[in-house]
């Protein structure tokens, strides 16, 4: 592919997106843009960037989502793809009736409108035929297409209240049949619209479990329809799709308006007034801390509901710029510390996956997310690289801190040098900008994520990541392997060799000879491998 196939709007080449320089322009031409459209809220900008600090919590929350829209028509046009953003963003919205009849209609009315024992024994083919009669779609031959109608339908009937009563007792009717008969579970059992958040007791945490008893002796086995069997490599688990995206983020009360979203600071002990309490334990004795980077969570719920699906990456790649490292399996510290302690949580993580795939399934969305962690309008406090320091870092393993730190030090300016004991295979030069003897050479940009993408069954082991590449192979997609590797290795200001070890291929002596100012020792966290 051509690097001129990308045609950058505002006068941009490609070349700038990853060029201090053209970082610059594209601030300006944001800036520029923003005050001519909205001097209100580029006036916001300007004095949350010169002293954020001063800004409450709320007043940045209020500035970040008030920003989403116009990062989206920006990106969209400086990339061409406004039309593919529109579409994207009215399928969000199209989406939008499936969680409100969920949450107003749903879980508050039908889910106690019977007793569930007799719900259970409602005609359930007496009363589909009767809901496909009205709606035109049936739930066998189109499940996600007869959730929305559904809804469209609900929301329109309890509008015009008394004069469509028998509608929505049919409605309340199947909706209780659905929740509580085994027959409406099966056929539900993929859709969002009839599930409703379990009860969590910490007592019985086995969720999926059968109980059975012989001689005297209890046991559990999970129940067969819940087993995800591994074969080989292949992933196991994809994770959500958009459906499911927009539930979890509909589900969050966007706790954030209250200043108290625990997810992403913790829930904390009751404290004397001008005190901060102590983290509380939940009845397993884990502390919840929250999110470790404190990532705006409610917030990018808030956009991604709203369709701004460029804004809420934006959002999470403020405190979370590596966020393909963060995938639905790798940490739920903030689900852990969400505001519903006694029902299940919100899923943030898979939220946040599908947001950044949403992105990432765009035209061009590699390049939107690789300049998002370089040049971010909703940082306030680093929305740019900052000037080059002069001075060089020898970052030791390339493990999830390895890598981390590498990103945060390139941010301050810094030349970074990445050394791992695994052998690091190159990436094609067209792709990484790197040949195999570490030369650098233009590279070209990348339309559709496709492009990176490789059979995990067959994969060959690159080397980069640590713990024999970040280990969960077929529960997480070691494809993002790639795209954060990319992010690091375009940079002009970073190399990485594989096949150095710490202290006998390169000692400490060596790297200060080589006049590095500083090594950081990222070799894991465990023995054997535990520094004294």
């Amino acid at each position: 592919m051509a690097t001129n196939d990308l045609r950058l709007g505002f006068g941009l080449s490609f070349q700038d997106l990853y060029r201090n320089e053209g970082l610059s322009r594209i601030d300006a031409e944001f800036r520029r843009r923003l005050t001519g459209s909205h001097p209100e809220l580029a006036a916001r900008l300007d004095a949350g960037r010169g002293d954020p600090g001063r800004l409450a919590p709320k007043e940045e929350s209020a500035l970040l989502l008030d920003l989403a829209p116009v990062v989206d028509a920006f990106l969209g046009e400086l990339f061409g793809i406004t039309e593919d953003l529109a579409k994207l963003r009215e399928r969000h919205l199209d989406l939008a009736p499936l969680y409100e009849i969920k949450r107003q209609f749903v879980q508050r009315r039908a889910a106690s409108a019977f007793p569930a024992a007799g719900a259970a024994g409602f005609d359930g083919d007496a009363l589909t035929a009767a809901i496909a009669s009205r709606i035109a779609v049936s739930p066998e031959t189109d499940p996600e297409s007869f959730e929305i109608a559904f809804a469209n339908a609900v929301k329109a009937w309890t509008g015009e209240g008394e004069q469509r009563a028998d509608d929505i007792d049919l409605a309340l009717r199947y909706t209780a049949w659905a929740l509580h008969a085994q027959p409406g579970k099966r056929r539900h059992a993929d859709g969002v619209l009839f599930q409703i958040p379990r009860k969590i007791d910490p007592e019985d945490l086995l969720q999926h479990g059968v109980r059975s008893e012989e001689d005297g002796v209890v046991s559990y086995r999970i129940d067969p329809q819940h087993i995800r069997r591994r074969d080989g490599f292949a992933l196991t688990d994809a994770g959500t799709d958009l459906v499911g995206a927009l539930d979890e983020a509909s589900y969050c009360i966007w706790c954030h308006n209250q200043g108290k979203d625990s997810c992403s600071r913790g829930l904390r002990e009751k404290a004397p007034k001008g005190e901060t309490g102590a983290f509380k334990k939940n009845v397993l004795g884990v502390t919840l801390a929250g999110c470790p980077l404190e990532e705006k969570i409610s917030e990018f719920h808030a956009a991604k509901v709203a369709g701004h699906a460029l804004g809420a990456l934006a959002i999470i790649v403020v405190d979370n710029a590596l966020v393909a490292a963060t995938g639905h399996r790798i940490c739920n510290d903030c689900m852990k510390s969400c505001i519903y302690q006694k029902q299940e949580p919100v899923d943030i993580p898979q939220a946040e996956t599908r947001t950044l795939k949403d992105v990432l399934g765009l035209p061009w969305g590699f390049e939107i997310y690789s300049l998002l962690t370089r040049w971010n309008p909703l940082n306030l406090r680093r929305p740019l690289p900052k000037a080059a320091s002069g001075r060089k870092v020898l970052v030791v393993g390339l493990g999830p801190a390895g890598f981390g730190l590498a990103y945060q030090l390139l941010m301050e300016g810094h030349a970074v040098l990445g050394v791992d004991g695994l052998k690091i295979e190159p990436l094609p030069s067209h792709v990484s900008g790197v040949r195999a003897d570490g030369t650098r050479v233009p590279f070209e940009p990348i339309r559709d994520i496709r492009e990176l993408e490789e059979s995990l069954a067959n994969r060959v082991m690159a080397g980069f990541g640590g713990v024999a590449e970040y280990g969960i192979t077929v529960r997480w997609d070691k494809n993002f392997l790639k795209i954060i590797r990319l992010l690091l290795e375009r940079r002009e200001d970073f190399a990485m060799i594989g096949g150095v070890r710490f202290g006998s291929t390169l000692t400490l002596d060596d790297a200060m000879a080589h006049g590095f100012d500083h090594v950081a020792i990222c070799v894991g966290a465990g023995k054997p491998t535990m520094l004294d």
